[in-house]
C-alpha cells in the first residue's frame, strides 16, 4: 500500500496524531518499567530462606517481670527443656531474629580492625548449639557450635565470641578463592571472628531493597540472648505435626510459668505467615503496578478507538469517493490499520527513549536494576497489537461506508 496519502492525511490532523503518539509513548515507558518491577517483586516472593519453613514456627515470649541476665538465662533453659519434651516438637532455640523477620541485626564486616570503609554487610544472628538443627540449616563445611562455646548475652552487653558460622554467600564474598574455613574477619569490633562452619543458605532478616546487594550474606555467633524483658523462640515441629506443635507449645510454656506474655497478635507465627508478612509490600506493589498497567492500556486503547471513530466520521465523504472509484472493503480497512500502525511506530520509538530514561531515574533514585531490552521489545509488541486491535472496529465501520456517500453534500 502507498503510504504517501496516509502521511498527507496525518499532517492534516497533527494534533490528534501527536496526542495518540505521545499517549502510546507514555504508556510504553510506564508499562515496561512497571512490568519489570512486577517481575522483580514476584521473584522475591520465592526467595530461598535456607530454613525448614514447612515445619517451623516462631513464638514471642515476654516476661511478666524483670530478671537479671543469669535469671533470664535460667528461665530460657527451662523453657527450652519444656518445648523439646513435647511429642510434636523436634527442637527449639532462642534467637534475636530469624530469616525474613523484617527486623534486623546487621554488622559491617571488615578484614582488618582498622579498615576504613566496610567490605560488606552481614545479617547478625545469635544462636546456641541447637540453632542450626532447629532451623534446618545445611552445614556444608566445618562444624557446629559446641555447648561450651555458647555465652549468655544480656542487655547492654557487647561481648564478641571468637568464632562464627557464616553463610556460603558471605564466605564467598570475603574469601572468593573458597578457602574461608578457618579464616577470620571483623564485625565492628577489634576481636577477630574465626569461621568454624559454613552453611549453604541463610537468608537475611531484612527484605527491603537496600539489603539486596548483601543478599544471603549472614553470620551466626554463639550467644544465648538473655534479655530481661523477653525474646523469641524458633521451634521446629516434627514432620506433619506443625499445627499440633503450635497448639501445644504456648500451653506448655504457660503451664511451666504463668508469668509471661505471648502476644495475641503476631506472637505465634508459622513460617508461612512469616513469609507472607515479609513480602506483603512486594505483593501489594505488584498488584498496584498490574492495575496501573491495565488502566493505562485501557485508556490508550479507548483513545485510539475514539480518535479513529472521529476521523471516520469526518472522512465519510472521502471514503465514499474512494469506494466509488473502486476501493474495496479490504482497501479501506488496510488504510486505517496502516495509518494506526504508523502512529504506533512513532509512539513506540519515542516511548523507547522515555522507558530507558524513566528506568535510569529509578536506578539512581530507588536503586533498581537496569531495564532489560526484552521488556521494551515486549512492550512495543503489546502497544502495536493494542493499537491494531483498537482501530479494527472503527476501521471495519469505515470499510462499510457505501459509495453513495460521495454524492452527499458536505
Amino acid at each position: 500500500m502507498d503510504i504517501h496519502p496516509i502521511l498527507i492525511a496525518l499532517r492534516k490532523h497533527k494534533a490528534g496524531t501527536l496526542l495518540i503518539a505521545l499517549q502510546i509513548a507514555l504508556t510504553l515507558a510506564i508499562v515496561c518499567n512497571a512490568l519489570f518491577i512486577i517481575h522483580q517483586r514476584l521473584d522475591r516472593l520465592s526467595d530461598v530462606s535456607g530454613v525448614d519453613e514447612s515445619n517451623l514456627f516462631v513464638m514471642v515470649n515476654l516476661w511478666g517481670e524483670q530478671y537479671s541476665t543469669d535469671e533470664a538465662a535460667a528461665k530460657i533453659e527451662q523453657d527450652l527443656a519444656t518445648l523439646r519434651q513435647l511429642p510434636s516438637v523436634q527442637d527449639a532455640t532462642p534467637t534475636n531474629s530469624y530469616p525474613l523477620a523484617e527486623f534486623d541485626w546487621d554488622n559491617f564486616i571488615t578484614m582488618t580492625p582498622d579498615q576504613v570503609g566496610h567490605t560488606t554487610d552481614a545479617a547478625y544472628y545469635v544462636g546456641d548449639s541447637h540453632f542450626l538443627r532447629t532451623l534446618g540449616l545445611k552445614l556444608i563445611a566445618g562444624r557446629d557450635f559446641r555447648p561450651e562455646e555458647v555465652q549468655n548475652l544480656g542487655m547492654r552487653q557487647s561481648n564478641q565470641p571468637p568464632v562464627t558460622i557464616v553463610s556460603k554467600a558471605l564466605a564467598d564474598k570475603l574469601f572468593p578463592n573458597g578457602d574461608a574455613l578457618g579464616k577470620h574477619f571483623y564485625a565492628m569490633t577489634s576481636t577477630p571472628l574465626t569461621i568454624i562452619g559454613i552453611v549453604d543458605t541463610l537468608a537475611r532478616q531484612e527484605v527491603d531493597s537496600w539489603s539486596a546487594p548483601y543478599q544471603g550474606q549472614s553470620m551466626v555467633v554463639p550467644f544465648r540472648l538473655a534479655e530481661p524483658w523477653g525474646l523469641r523462640y524458633v521451634v521446629r515441629a516434627k514432620p506433619g505435626q506443625l499445627a499440633a506443635a503450635m497448639r501445644e507449645a504456648p500451653k506448655a510454656l504457660y503451664a511451666e510459668n504463668r508469668m509471661r506474655i505471648i502476644p495475641p497478635k503476631n506472637g505465634l507465627l508459622s513460617y508461612a505467615q512469616v513469609r507472607a508478612n515479609a513480602f506483603k509490600r512486594d505483593r501489594g506493589m505488584a498488584i498496584l503496578m498490574g492495575i496501573i498497567c491495565v488502566v493505562l492500556l485501557a485508556i490508550t486503547g479507548a483513545g485510539i478507538v475514539g480518535l479513529t471513530s472521529f476521523w471516520v466520521g469526518q472522512r465519510r465523504r472521502q471514503i465514499g469517493v474512494r469506494r466509488a472509484l473502486g476501493a474495496t472493503h479490504r482497501d479501506i480497512l488496510n488504510y486505517f490499520l496502516t495509518e494506526n500502525l504508523l502512529i504506533s511506530l512513532g509512539g513506540v520509538f519515542i516511548g523507547t527513549v522515555l522507558a530507558f530514561g524513566l528506568n535510569l531515574w529509578l536506578v539512581t533514585r530507588l536503586s533498581l536494576d537496569f531495564l532489560p531490552l526484552t521488556y521494551v521489545l515486549a512492550g512495543m509488541v503489546i502497544l502495536i497489537l493494542l493499537g491494531q486491535c483498537a482501530v479494527f472496529a472503527p476501521a471495519l465501520r469505515a470499510s462499510r461506508v457505501p459509495p453513495i456517500e460521495a454524492t452527499r453534500p458536505t
